[in-house]
């Protein structure tokens, strides 16, 4: 037999074996035609190996579906006149409670309250996305800078430290510094100006919850980046020295470029998260300064929801903002692709 026709090595053969018949039916392992619906032998035999890490895996998926997906059949109540007191059974008062169409919706493009909560809720957003979302970077480059570990672990550990407290406790430690009563207030009137307080001032809120969002998660962030910066290979470093490249220079074209895919994932999610800006943060201050001042999204459909238990208002409001998330994240992910970086998703 001919060279031509015998495969030489065994990745021919294996070739061979598995190039497609001419006339394009879909054949078993042993050549017969194979049956719609039947898994290949290759599904058959992945499942079987990963059978113990996919029963692992259900509990979760599980409790994803139903705590995460289920609950968003709910929203049908968003185009009805929900009332839960018609049964003890809310999927029985959803079925009959009476349908309304948009007329929520129209009520809500209609409420200046509504575009209010909007309004201080972009304000808070661009505030923490100028502000806050830097911080963590360029604490993460300063902890990175420093030589001795002991040091860095220290300081990495004091900055973590308040991620872990409650907002009831972030706000009681403003409150004691920046309150009526608080340090400062105390200090001025021993200097003989007169007192302020900072957690009663609407024109200061904003600034107010940046502040506390800083001072509470920039260590978490923190993180993050500095897990991006151990990536980074040394030989980066030593090459750009050897080039002439000081500090600066290393950090602008080394260290930087290693966190810009990490910059741009937290961006788009922080995009996606835009419309959310601490709801107990905000709620616990809100008789404080007003809603004037402090009405957000979140505390809006609260309000409407379970104060004023107007639920199908409340959940057409909720509606909206879920569906503004969802245009933001699409469209920061497809500047994140624009930029060259992979962000949520891949193209």
């Amino acid at each position: 037999m001919s060279h031509s026709t015998v495969p030489r090595t065994r990745a021919e053969a294996d070739a061979t074996k598995k190039t497609p018949v001419a006339s394009g039916d879909a054949t078993g392992p042993h050549g017969g035609k194979r049956r719609p619906g039947k898994l290949s032998l290759r599904l058959r035999l992945r499942l079987r190996r990963d059978r113990v890490l996919l029963l692992m895996t259900l509990p979760a998926v599980l409790l994803v579906l139903l705590f995460n997906y289920v609950p968003i059949l709910g929203n049908v109540v968003a185009f009805q006149e929900y009332d839960p007191y018609l049964s003890d059974n809310g999927v029985v008062s959803i079925l009959h409670s009476p349908w309304v169409g948009l007329e929520n919706f129209q009520r809500i493009f209609e409420d200046s309250a509504f575009w209010n909560s909007v309004r201080n809720t972009l304000v808070l957003f661009v505030l923490q996305l100028l502000l806050y979302f830097p911080i963590p970077i360029a604490l993460a480059l300063l902890i990175n800078s420093v030589v001795r570990p002991r040091v860095r672990a220290i300081s990495q550990a004091i900055l973590y430290l308040p991620h872990f407290f409650s907002w009831v406790l972030v706000i009681a430690v403003f409150q004691q510094l920046l309150g009526g009563a608080g340090l400062l207030s105390q200090l001025l009137r021993d200097h003989g100006y007169d007192g302020l307080s900072v957690m009663t001032d609407p024109d200061t809120f904003k600034f107010l919850v940046t502040a506390q969002s800083v001072w509470k998660d920039a260590g978490w962030g923190i993180i993050v980046f500095l897990a991006a910066l151990a990536s980074v290979s040394p030989d980066l470093y030593e090459a750009a020295a050897m080039d002439g490249a000081n500090r600066w220079r290393r950090m602008w074209h080394v260290t930087l470029p290693a966190l810009r895919p990490v910059i741009a994932l937290l961006l788009v999610l922080r995009v996606g998260d835009a419309l959310t800006v601490g709801f107990e943060q905000i709620l616990l201050q809100r008789d404080a300064v007003g809603p004037g001042a402090a009405e957000v999204l979140d505390t809006f459909v609260w309000w409407n929801g379970v104060r004023n238990q107007d639920f199908g208002y409340a959940a057409a409001a909720g509606l909206v903002k879920g569906v503004i998330s969802l245009g933001l994240v699409l469209v920061a992910n497809k500047v994140a692709h624009l930029m060259g970086e992979q962000g949520v998703y891949k193209k």
